[in-house]
């Protein structure tokens, strides 16, 4: 069995003869390591934890007690296919989340960098996530989402499946979305859109000029009545130099599941 002499696992853990355990990885009480499982560098699992191969786990992730990573998709088609989940490095995934890897459509289920998984969310099969995203406790994606990097899911909020979630895009507590949410836009409720996440781009350094530049193209979209193709136009035509604004425009023409123009008329300060 491939373990690392640096690895210190609890005498009660069950680890499979498949699994790859990398150096000074901790695996605490009753955790169950079961099929290929690849566990990078400097890993902490915490007791009661199980993890499902074919799984590849980076380096310097936290994985608390009771989350499931790995386990077979909840797809009435899955009929046990070698599929796998990736989960990259620096990730907190606490008490009760579940991971499910892929199905045959993708094959696999990714999880980028810096993720926070709170208690009791969950990340379902061919799903990716980017870097630096936030699932608050009982958050919900649904098959084939994905989420860009930075994006917040709040507490108990869903996402449909196939849905997009674009980079630094806010989805707020006890909400739901069915549409693809544009980059630095807050949805609250189901599919209502109620301003920029402001506060989001500011701690991801964005520029106040480039921020500015995301609130007209917001005013312009959303309250000037206009048909998204003109308001696009518009949008790229005045502001288009931008690179977030460029970005929100792309991923916008882009969306598979098209965007909800409803919105509460709040704005983000």
């Amino acid at each position: 069995m491939p373990v690392s002499s640096t690895a210190r696992i609890h005498p009660s853990a069950i680890i499979s003869s498949d699994a790859e355990i990398g150096e000074n990885v901790e695996i605490g009480a009753l955790a169950i390591i079961d099929g290929p499982v690849k566990i990078g560098q400097n890993t902490l699992i915490k007791p009661g934890v199980k993890l499902f191969g074919n799984l590849s786990l980076g380096s310097k992730n936290i994985v608390y007690s009771g989350a499931i990573l790995g386990e077979a998709p909840q797809h009435m088609k899955y009929d046990g296919e070698p599929t796998r989940t990736i989960i990259g490095n620096n990730n907190i995934i606490r008490e009760g989340v579940t991971v499910h890897r892929g199905t045959t459509s993708s094959n696999e289920t990714v999880i980028g960098n810096g993720n926070f998984l709170m208690a009791n969310s969950h990340v379902a099969h061919d799903c990716r996530v980017g870097n630096g995203c936030i699932l608050a406790n009982g958050a919900l994606m649904g098959g084939h989402c994905e989420l860009e990097d930075g994006a917040f899911l709040s507490g108990n909020s869903a996402v449909h499946q196939f849905a997009k979630v674009g980079r630094l895009a806010l989805l707020s507590g006890v909400s739901a979305t069915t549409k693809d949410i544009p980059p630095f836009i807050i949805v609250q409720r189901i599919n209502v859109v109620s301003g920029v996440n402001v506060i989001g781009m500011r701690r991801a350094g964005i520029s106040h000029t480039n921020i500015d530049g995301i609130r007209k193209a917001f005013q312009i979209i959303y309250r000037e009545g206009l048909l998204l193709p003109q308001s696009l136009l518009k949008v790229e035509k005045e502001l288009g130099h931008i690179p977030e604004v460029a970005e929100f425009v792309a991923f916008t023409r882009a969306a598979t599941r098209g965007i909800s123009l409803e919105t509460n008329r709040l704005e983000a300060a």
